[in-house]
């Protein structure tokens, strides 16, 4: 059980970090830094044109992209509402159809292949009528059309953003979301200002700087590498399981060596006293011993890490859609540092009690012994 808690906790944590450090940090993740706004906050600097201009002037600044966001919903055929977000440099999309440009134009989106039972896979290449909420009041609203050309679709599996986003370039995100709220784009940039936005730093050695400035001029600003690396929830837990799980086992076994040998010693006592008078020393009961705790170890070694690399291998599906990152099966396997620790731990754990346990008995008299169990 122990084996298998930390083979499958090995590779849990594994395929995790291999999905964060495939689709985030490789992605540019290294070179960003994110700043967000909060509602309410007036410790944090809002996310206005003006704010952005002066984080775009920040020395070692190369770009900023700020996220808005909205709701694209059904025009001409289908029921779906897609939340709508900017497409940001830390947005690396596994594309299934299609290609995402550098850049989006105003006029172009990406959405997911399938979301909320439609299936957008005809739609790649085609432009498409959308539409989306104007307010004209505080609780009413009428029906605008946009028309965007779909050039790709990504797994829907992925939703960092939530599931169903639509992505579309700033300029379109920032026209949605201030039509939702009743002005125009201008006013709205300038008043309410994005609810975040990712700053692409020139180079990684000075996202500490920039991040410090940052911090500096009032913004909630935090390097990517540093958020993602530390993930809350699944990730924390599963990485602080497989360090837990590696503490547990070591002392599991060698408590189990100790127990078992103690019994075992126990209940063969006679044997031992019988072996020793037809002239077995100790060191060859302790080898018998010992070989019965390794193949016991081994064998629970090998049980545990089967068990465990197969149920991890099996949450890649529901681990996958909890964190957001598409998680590779082969990513999921334990490393061989963790494999060879759940082999080896337990037989080393029962070894140690073996010795332990069997010290006593093997000092006792041996036809002493034998006459009390003649």
């Amino acid at each position: 059980m122990l084996a298998a808690l930390l083979t499958m906790s090995a590779g849990v944590a594994g395929g995790a970090a291999g999905a964060v450090e495939r689709d985030v940090l490789r992605a540019g993740g290294l070179t960003q830094v994110e700043i967000s706004a909060f509602e309410g906050d007036a410790s944090v600097r809002p996310l206005t044109d003006s704010a952005l201009r002066d984080a775009a002037g920040v020395a070692g600044v190369r770009r900023v992209v700020a996220d808005y966001s909205a709701v694209l919903y059904a025009e001409e055929e289908g029921t779906y509402d897609l939340g709508s977000h900017t497409l940001t440099p830390g947005d690396d999309l596994p594309v299934v159809k299609g290609e995402v440009p550098t850049e989006l134009g105003a006029d172009e989106v990406v959405l997911p292949a399938e979301a909320q039972g439609t299936d957008f896979g005809a739609l790649v290449g085609r432009s498409v009528r959308f539409g989306y909420t104007k307010a004209t009041g505080s609780a009413s609203g009428t029906t605008a059309v946009l028309k965007l050309r779909v050039v790709a679709l990504y797994d829907p599996s992925w939703q960092a953003d939530g599931p169903g986003v639509a992505y579309l370039s700033e300029e379109t995100a920032a026209l949605l979301a201030a039509a939702r709220a009743g002005q125009e784009p201008s006013v709205f940039r300038e008043r309410e200002g994005a609810q975040s936005a990712v700053v692409v730093v020139r180079h990684q050695r000075e996202v500490a700087d920039v991040t410090e400035a940052l911090q500096d001029d009032g913004f909630a600003a935090s390097p990517v590498s540093d958020r993602v690396r530390n993930l809350p929830g699944l990730f924390g837990v599963a990485d602080l399981a497989m360090r837990v799980g590696v503490l547990v086992l070591a002392l599991g076994a060698v408590g189990l060596g100790v127990v078992r040998a103690a019994d075992s010693a126990r209940a063969r006592v006679g044997q031992f006293a019988v072996l020793r008078i037809l002239g077995s020393g100790r060191p060859e009961l302790r080898r018998i011993l010992l070989g019965e705790a390794v193949l016991s170890g081994g064998v629970a070694g090998v049980v545990g890490a089967v068990v465990g690399a197969g149920l991890s291998v099996a949450l890649v599906g529901p681990l996958s859609e909890l964190l957001g990152l598409p998680i590779r099966h082969a990513d999921a396997l334990p490393g061989v540092v963790w494999v060879g620790a759940a082999l080896l731990l337990p037989g080393l754990g029962l070894a140690v009690g073996t010795l332990l346990g069997s010290r006593e008995v093997l000092r006792r008299d041996p036809y002493l012994l034998a006459r009390a169990h003649s």
